[in-house]
């Protein structure tokens, strides 16, 4: 696979998106428990971003393919800004909540992004440019919680304001060094549906794109659980803080970047994208699963360890599944669709999280995301005879 410089240039941008809001991951639970929030209003929050998402991400995917990707991400990207602005200044739960709102109701930045790489790629490459992308969201990963977890010892502000930053630089940057890939449609009619059942039907009575969008569908319910209540998880669990959540976050960016980077084009070569699919699901149900009686820092690293190996091969590998199957005229449609059900996904995550967390004991989160995780896995493996 050649290596465009427009690749290079969505990767930047990608990568500075995900530094942004991965510098507020350690800390914004504990910022909201700090202001009295419960396990399940933290999960209220976070669930939040999610609604206003599924509300706007098939509306920006839609609009994208009309008018073109460039100017709907600079709009979603300034609503990101404007959101950190707010946590920054924030000191009451309500502030928080409206930050969360404001970052979702455009915050559609990597549906577009995604659409781009659809735009750019054969559908031959499409697995190994999705595969970078997800280094670019690793490296941002990397960096941005360990900086994010450092800086909230010295309060919550000054990594919500270096957020914000950050996020002033992808909106130059984008404006700047991006082109565009869409042509501008003529005489466009546009019917605005927060959820287009249309769609659905459509999608969903093809049994090879449906079973595509279950197993994108568990995984993402899987990912949203874990991590969405991940820091309240470890203060229980292990009795540890934001700078500790960002360094661990930190260690999961460091993975994803080695094997989505690296690893990933060389090992789909090797073992197919199905095998890999279902090791990736077996490697984050053994992780999960784990996460149920560790009580030791070097376990902690165990389980991470597992989880972000097995979620590094799975989304770049289903994402690219669901791209190949269907016509380049509805790249924009069916990432805007699938980011729908990502988002749907993400509102039941943290409120589900939050609820074991709430009620039961601490490793209860990792028992119901390994279940969801399972749900996923038997999706996979259907495709052998589909």
């Amino acid at each position: 696979m050649k290596i465009r410089k427009e690749y290079i240039t969505i990767f930047i941008i990608q990568v500075t998106e995900v530094l942004g809001f991965s510098l507020i991951l350690p800390f914004l639970p504990f910022f909201a428990e700090d202001l009295g929030a419960s396990p399940f209003v933290v999960g209220l929050i976070l669930s939040s971003f999610s609604l206003f998402q599924f509300i706007s991400a098939p509306i920006m995917g839609r609009l994208s393919d009309f008018y073109g990707r460039k100017p709907l991400l600079i709009l979603s990207q300034l609503s990101t800004f404007i959101s950190f602005l707010i946590l920054g200044f924030a000191n009451s739960l309500w502030m928080i909540f409206l930050s969360r709102i404001v970052d979702g109701l455009l915050g559609s930045n990597f549906t577009i992004a995604q659409a781009y790489l659809s735009d750019l790629s054969s559908k031959e490459d499409r697995s190994k440019v999705f595969g970078l992308s997800g280094a670019a969201f690793g490296f941002g990963f990397l960096i941005g919680p360990a900086i994010g977890g450092f800086l909230s010892r010295f309060g919550y502000s000054l990594p919500a304001f270096l957020a914000a930053g950050v996020s002033l630089i992808t909106i130059f940057t984008t404006f700047i060094f991006l082109p565009e890939t869409v042509k501008k449609k003529e005489d466009v009619k546009f019917d605005f549906k927060i959820f287009n059942t249309a769609d659905f039907k459509k999608y969903f009575s093809n049994p090879k794109i449906s079973l595509e969008l279950g197993q994108f569908f568990a995984y993402i319910l899987t990912h949203a659980l874990w991590v969405s209540s991940f820091a309240l998880y470890a203060r229980r669990q292990l009795h540890i803080e934001a700078s500790d959540i960002g360094y661990m976050l930190a260690y999961v960016g460091f993975i994803s970047v080695i094997l989505r980077g690296v690893l990933l084009g060389r090992i789909i070569d090797f073992f197919g994208e199905r095998n890999l699919k279902i090791g990736g699901s077996v490697f984050m149900i053994i992780g999960l699963v784990l996460s149920v009686f560790i009580n030791q820092w070097w376990m902690f690293l165990v389980v991470m360890t597992f989880f972000a190996t097995g979620s590094g091969l799975l989304r770049p590998i289903i994402m690219a599944d669901i791209s190949r199957s269907v016509s380049t005229e509805e790249q924009g449609a069916i990432i805007g669709f699938t980011n729908s059900l990502g988002s749907m996904s993400r509102i039941f995550g943290p409120l589900i999280g939050g609820f074991m967390i709430n009620n039961f004991f601490p490793g209860s989160l990792g028992l119901v995301a390994a279940l969801t995780m399972g749900v996923g896995l038997v999706l996979v493996l259907k495709e052998k005879t589909d």
